[in-house]
């Protein structure tokens, strides 16, 4: 489980996750929905009906945020990507993928898919309170459930990344120019740009008039240039890796330690003359585990000759293995998907190094620096 997230399930095989942050959320939409939105719709209803209409409409309103991000996900898959799972979070939703798209019109497929299901999912509401003769208290619900994700989908069809409006911004420009980095600085330049616009907005309706939605304005403006400007970070961070693979980075013919061994003589004969963050242990000549050295924190100091390395390594079985020739960006979304964050290095069958994530930002930040200068 990530951190700050948990797993209540899976949609056709697809990974759903809810962080903490989503009940804070929810609570707030379901007040809102109770308190001032439904009375001043749906006048002379009781307490209790406004209650329930706020349930039901927070509920169905989160319901369409994960269908939204099920149709991204169900797209990527048909274009070969591996999805790694949809949390639904404090700003809605958002799906995960590993590996990247084959080209600029497998993401334009994939960043419309999202909106698409939000025009049906508008219209559908939209039209079942038009034509059909609801109760009042459902009327309420489903009009509103209609209006409210085309006006998400008008927001979110901005020409802005991350937003999925940016998402197709990049994916016509890449494909008009068949340059990725380029399409991608100009498509996170227009989040920047209208995340400062809505910030702006926000902290004057709020000064000006107090209001609660600008203060959300502001919020989303702030997340939306933040967002825009680390997903250019890490674009600059990809194009430093261009070219570059796991043998490029990695640790070749790593200290190994025996399982065997206890934590007291680990210390004694290994960490004073010889110390890394992490050790493959082995066990009868062969690699049976890797050894984080923050494991052994946990055991107390006078348990340290009776606890072997083997009782505190994470089993084989559990550690990410990547091949000397794989693709450097391919090997990094392997181990950063884990807590481990390093992988064993395999050459056929021959375990011949270690990869780590720290390696791999001491070769961007020389890259970045490289380009800077030129």
């Amino acid at each position: 489980m990530d951190m700050g997230t948990f797993t209540i399930g899976r949609i056709a095989g697809i990974r759903i996750r809810l962080s903490w942050s989503f009940f804070a959320v929810f609570l707030l939409v379901v007040w809102a929905l109770a308190e001032n939105v439904f009375p001043e719709r749906n006048a002379n209803l009781s307490d209790a009906t406004y209650v329930a209409m706020g349930l039901i409409g927070g509920l169905l309103f989160f319901g369409s945020v994960l269908v939204h991000e099920l149709g991204h996900a169900l797209r990527a898959r048909r274009e070969g990507l591996e999805v790694d799972g949809i949390t639904l979070w404090l700003l809605g939703g958002v799906a995960a993928f590993k590996g990247d798209y084959p080209g600029p019109w497998s993401e334009l497929r994939v960043a419309a898919a999202g909106p698409a299901v939000s025009l049906v999912v508008g219209v559908a509401g939209v039209a079942l309170g038009e034509l059909l003769h609801l109760p009042a208290a459902v009327d309420g619900v489903v009009t509103w459930l209609g209006f409210t994700n085309l006006l998400l989908l008008a927001f979110n069809l901005l020409p802005a990344a991350p937003l999925d409006g940016g998402r197709i911004l990049r994916a016509v420009l890449w494909g008009l120019r068949g340059d990725k980095a380029w399409a991608t600085r100009i498509s996170t330049g227009a989040g920047r740009g209208f995340g400062a616009l809505m910030a702006g907005t926000g902290i004057v309706l709020v000064l000006a008039t107090g209001s609660l939605g600008g203060l959300w304005l502001a919020v989303l403006g702030w997340f939306l240039a933040g967002s825009a400007t680390s997903e250019a970070r890490q674009q600059r961070a990809l194009n430093a890796l261009s070219g570059l693979h796991v043998s490029d980075v990695m640790v070749f013919n790593p200290i190994t330690v025996d399982g065997g061994m206890s934590i007291g003589e680990f210390v004694d004969s290994v960490v004073g003359h010889r110390h890394f963050t992490t050790y493959p242990v082995v066990q009868g000549g062969h690699v049976s585990g890797l050894l984080p050295f923050r494991r052994l924190a946990a055991v107390p100091r006078d348990q340290w000759d009776s606890v072997t390395l083997a009782e505190r390594m994470v089993p084989l079985a559990e550690v990410p293995v990547v091949d000397e020739r794989d693709d450097l960006t391919d090997a990094i979304r392997e181990v950063a998907s884990g807590d481990l964050k390093r992988a064993l290095v395999t050459d056929g069958a021959l375990i011949t190094g270690l990869f780590s994530i720290t390696d791999v930002a001491d070769v961007i930040d020389r890259e970045l620096a490289r380009e800077r200068r030129s």
